[in-house]
């Protein structure tokens, strides 16, 4: 599997929600207070602003050894509180008093998928939207996209346990293309990051799913698992990959200025994906003894592939390797027709696509907020 954790490198601003907001009673200002205090954690974690030291944060999170398992922690102990707010905010939203704290509490967060959002002297560009529910989706975006990075950390050891994280991911960024980033839609399309859009959620949860589906064959492959399958589940991936790349161009309004880095490494996963699954499928003509048609197919497959070798140097190595591994059948499948079987080879439209076959679903998400009333001076 190629890898790619930029989506999880966020950051943002300080907020401090009770020198904006204005509580009635001592309740509400507990709970204005313990937000921002939940949150400035999370602000010096990912902007890595924090002075505790390894120990301390370690023994501050009962043990964790994993800066991301920390960061998922301290997320998890925010957002109720955070939806609580907003579902008490959004009673009341019209209230010009409202409307005039949320634009004071200048929301910003920078973006990791777009081209522009380069460092300088003052840190990443910020893109501010005075809107509470972009606060809630990007702090969702992040936990989902940190979801993924756990996923990955623990791939080698535990393939079902990350296939589960890719799946939860995949549900978070569902959640937030159909439930909380419409709600920005009126917003200007220069004041927002990529991230906050109902179509890189849409992409991001594509990706997860397809990396979940990748998880589960490595666990098929394990269990040896037929080659038809194989063909099939590794062609899924690519038509998952497909899809998110048709999004991010069919959108491109709200998809622009995204960083060149990521549409590669969704097209390298895409004909990394296509191409193992044509070597399965050459395999499976081979065992049905369509020699002549098993050659054409990978013929065809790396003639294709070869255009398409990534410029980043960690995924040109998994993709050499792969594409040396299907000339080296190649030239075992050509020598055995040259011998045994001297087929007609076909090309182009004679030769037959893989059905792809997707056995992954994403895990729904269920927001949760906490009983209690908060009451504003309004």
């Amino acid at each position: 599997m190629l890898h790619y954790l930029q989506p999880a490198k966020l950051q943002t601003k300080k907020l401090v929600f009770e020198d904006v907001f204005s509580a009635r009673d001592c309740s509400t200002l507990e709970h204005l207070k313990e937000l921002s205090s939940r949150r400035r954690l999370i602000e010096e974690s990912i902007n890595q602003s924090s002075s505790i030291t390894e120990a301390i944060a370690r023994e501050m999170s009962g043990g964790l050894t994993s800066q991301c398992l920390r960061d998922l922690k301290k997320l998890d102990q925010y957002l109720p509180w955070l939806e609580t707010l907003i579902f008490h905010v959004d009673l009341v939203c019209s209230n010009h008093h409202v409307v005039h704290w949320i634009s004071e509490l200048k929301i910003r967060w920078s973006s990791a998928l777009s081209s522009s959002s380069f460092f300088n002297l003052r840190g990443p560009k910020l893109f501010q939207i005075d809107n509470l529910h972009y606060e809630l989706g990007m702090t969702l975006y992040l936990y989902a996209a940190l979801l993924r990075e756990r996923a990955v950390e623990i791939l080698p050891t535990d393939l079902v346990q990350s296939a589960t994280l890719f799946r939860e991911a995949a549900g978070i960024f569902q959640h937030l293309a159909h439930e909380v980033f419409p709600s920005l839609q009126s917003a200007q399309s220069v004041g927002r990051p990529p991230e906050a859009t109902p179509s890189m959620s849409t992409v991001m949860s594509l990706i997860c799913l397809a990396e979940a589906q990748a998880a589960t064959i490595r666990r098929a492959e394990e269990k040896g698992s037929t080659v038809s399958l194989l063909t099939k589940l590794h062609y899924g991936i690519t038509e998952l990959l497909g899809e998110a790349t048709a999004i991010l161009y069919s959108n491109a309004g709200e998809c622009k200025d995204i960083s060149s880095r990521f549409l590669e490494f969704l097209s390298t996963c895409k004909a990394l994906h296509e191409l193992r699954s044509l070597k399965y499928l050459a395999e499976e003509l081979k065992i049905a003894d369509q020699v002549g048609v098993a050659v054409g197919v990978l013929r065809d497959a790396l003639n294709n592939v070869k255009k398409k070798v990534p410029g980043e140097e960690s995924w040109r190595s998994i993709f050499r390797k792969e594409i040396d591994d299907a000339a080296d059948m190649l030239r075992k499948l050509e020598r055995e027709n040259d011998i045994v079987w001297q087929e007609k080879i076909p090309c182009g439209d004679e030769l037959p696509l893989p059905q792809g076959k997707k056995i992954v679903d994403a895990k729904p998400y269920n927001p949760q907020r906490l009983e209690k009333e908060l009451i504003f001076k309004i």
